[in-house]
């Protein structure tokens, strides 16, 4: 070999070019794979955005507020129950506030969350010292007509946050390495956060039978969501892997009883006057679907979950208290 170089020496370093080309390939996909987020984890290859708060012992992990008919006292009183939102909000976080805005409904029809709920979560974070607090969601409906039929695109703005429709550029393609999701487009701005509060309406669904917490994260995806109810529990259940929440409060002031999950007969809904918060959204959802009759053990995305290690179905065996 010629500058002094041997043929071994040569050898030599080509495979330790060659290893590092490797590593750096075997870098960059993995960076790939899991959409460039640092946020990213994986949990049996899963993709996952971890949000959570830690559980206290000092601190119930579910509360039920009850007995009065104003919804923002409702969402008020079950918060501080947790602890207040200064347990789950740092000053200066971005806060991904994410209701149920799916229907061109108003809200007597109780298809979408009540926007004074989302109202009173917007302040509460603010106070808590939120920078920013965005509300937003994939609608099924024209997004316009569900955002301000719902009454929530006004609500959200007037008590401070940035509302978002879900436009085409806000989303990206994300491998999220599920049962059933692999590449789908993702709501950004709720990616984005620090972090994230599920806002969801208890109510039936003609094909879960209860959507509340979990379903909500529907709302997440663009493109044709129609094709995953052909394995709807299995979806569901990927996409709560997914995404863990920091917060989820479940809106039951007014429940859609039946014909639901889009409603509009006024006669299928109810007032019940109650706000379940819970830093376990498996349990928001085991306590929220018997509002409708319906009993833990027959959501079967609610066994997947459980069994995924996501929450418990049983939530009465959590600190829990009614206020």
């Amino acid at each position: 070999m010629s500058n002094g170089v041997s043929r071994r020496e040569a050898i030599q370093r080509i495979a330790i070019s060659a290893a590092l080309l490797a590593g750096g390939g075997a870098l960059a996909k993995a960076r790939f794979d899991r959409g460039d987020e640092t946020r990213a984890g994986q949990v049996r290859d899963r993709q996952v955005r971890d949000f959570g708060a830690k559980a206290r012992p000092e601190q119930p992990s579910l509360a039920i507020a009850k007995s009065t008919q104003e919804p923002e006292v409702l969402a008020r009183r079950a918060v501080e129950a947790l602890g207040g939102m200064k347990r789950f909000v740092s000053r200066g976080d971005v806060v991904a506030i994410k209701p149920n805005i799916g229907w061109d409904r108003l809200p007597v029809h109780a298809a979408n969350t009540n926007p004074r709920v989302v109202a009173e979560l917007v302040k509460l974070a603010l106070q808590a010292g939120a920078g920013r607090v965005v509300v937003t969601d994939a609608s099924c409906n024209e997004p316009n007509r569900c955002f301000q039929r719902s009454g929530i695109w006004r609500a959200a703005y007037d008590a401070g946050a940035t509302v978002i429709l879900p436009a085409e550029h806000r989303f990206r393609e994300l491998r999220l390495h599920g049962d059933v999701l692999d590449t789908w487009p993702v709501l950004t701005p709720i990616l984005d956060a620090d972090k994230v509060i599920n806002v969801p309406v208890a109510k039936h669904h003609n094909l879960a039978r209860y959507t509340g917490a979990m379903k909500n994260w529907y709302g997440l995806l663009g493109g044709r969501r129609n094709r995953l109810h052909q394995e709807l529990d299995a979806s569901i259940a990927d996409l709560a892997t997914f995404l863990r929440p920091t917060l989820t409060v479940v809106d039951a002031t007014r429940v859609l009883m039946r014909n639901g999950p889009q409603g509009g007969n006024i006669d299928d809904a109810r007032d019940v006057f109650q706000v379940v918060a819970s830093i376990d959204q498996v349990a928001a959802d085991a306590y929220a679907c018997t509002l409708i009759g319906e009993r833990p053990q027959n959501i079967g995305y609610l066994k997947l979950a459980q069994g995924r290690g996501l929450g418990t179905t049983d939530w009465q065996r959590l600190r829990h208290v009614e206020v």
